[in-house]
């Protein structure tokens, strides 16, 4: 019988860690060990370090922690960068000398969005904001650190629990007939479930001798804009709320964004065999979950 692979995995109660919670928990290949803000809190990058080092059997270290909190970041770009960056470089200095693999999520917003087609991974990065600046941080610092790892880029996250674009339109769908939203960015609504499968699957893959290191970017497939994304929102869960496109000069925010989003899906293809679904497909899987979880 083959042993099973011994996970860290960092991050318990954000979107994506608890989905990998859900997605680990059910593959009996795996033992992973999770760690909360109470075992590991990124605002002390030394207890990061420690947490590695004195973790039992490793095979991958995964990290689902990340400050998020977009238009904020900008009045707090210290904080971000401690949580984004110096914990990020511990980690990596922790997995280097216990000749570990990380997985880290990193975020379409390294880009400025000028581009008129799909990122590719070896684009150049010129972030607009202080959440992508201290993303991109976070990225460069492995990569000095640690050969071992894989970056996974991805857009647009939501899931069933959290607080995110698809559950704030859900909630002004049943309060309002029509939401004015920006139809002039583009990108790939990513469920936090796939994603969270695509993170299980590279982990099985990288601790074995033909391991392809890294950067990759992950999103489900397709494109639309954020208004075209509330339309479906609204469209699959049968209410008749009517999403209006309009700028994003009609909503301004503190952090600037980029407006093009999208990501080619090209290589995590070819190297791990990964083929997203579409972002509509995913949405409907999620709302879906939804509902048999009111029954």
């Amino acid at each position: 019988m083959t042993a099973a692979l011994n996970i860290l995995q960092f991050g318990s109660s954000g979107q994506l860690g608890t989905e990998l919670i859900a997605v680990l928990s059910k593959d009996p290949g795996v033992h992973a060990t999770v760690l909360g803000r109470a075992e590991a809190d990124f605002a002390d990058p030394s207890a990061i370090e420690r947490a590695v080092l004195k973790a039992g059997a490793l095979d991958a270290v995964i990290n689902a922690v990340a400050y998020t909190a977009v238009d904020r970041a900008e009045q707090e770009e210290a904080i971000a960068h401690r949580v984004n960056a110096e914990s990020v470089e511990a980690m990596a200095r922790a997995c280097a000398a216990r000749g570990v693999p990380l997985i880290h999520i990193s975020t379409d917003y390294v880009y400025d969005g000028a581009k008129p087609g799909p990122y590719v991974e070896s684009d150049p990065t010129a972030p607009l904001n202080a959440y992508g600046r201290t993303k991109l941080a976070g990225e460069n610092r492995i990569r000095d650190l640690l050969s071992a790892h894989v970056i996974l880029r991805t857009s647009w996250i939501y899931n069933a629990s959290g607080r995110n674009f698809m559950t704030t339109m859900l909630r002004l769908g049943q309060e309002r007939d029509e939401v004015r939203v920006v139809d002039d960015q583009h990108g790939a609504p990513t469920s936090a479930r796939e994603l969270a499968q695509a993170v299980g699957a590279i982990a099985r893959q990288i601790t074995g001798p033909a391991a392809q290191f890294g950067t990759y970017h992950y999103a489900d497939a397709g494109e639309t804009s954020w208004c075209g994304f509330a339309a479906e929102i609204f469209r699959q869960a049968g209410l008749k709320t009517r999403a209006v496109p309009i700028p994003a000069s009609q909503y301004p925010t503190p952090a600037r964004r980029p407006a093009n989003s999208r990501l080619d899906l090209t290589k995590i293809s070819r190297i791990f065999g990964i083929h997203p679904p579409a972002w509509q497909v995913s949405l409907a899987r999620v709302l879906a979950g939804m509902k048999e979880t009111r029954k």
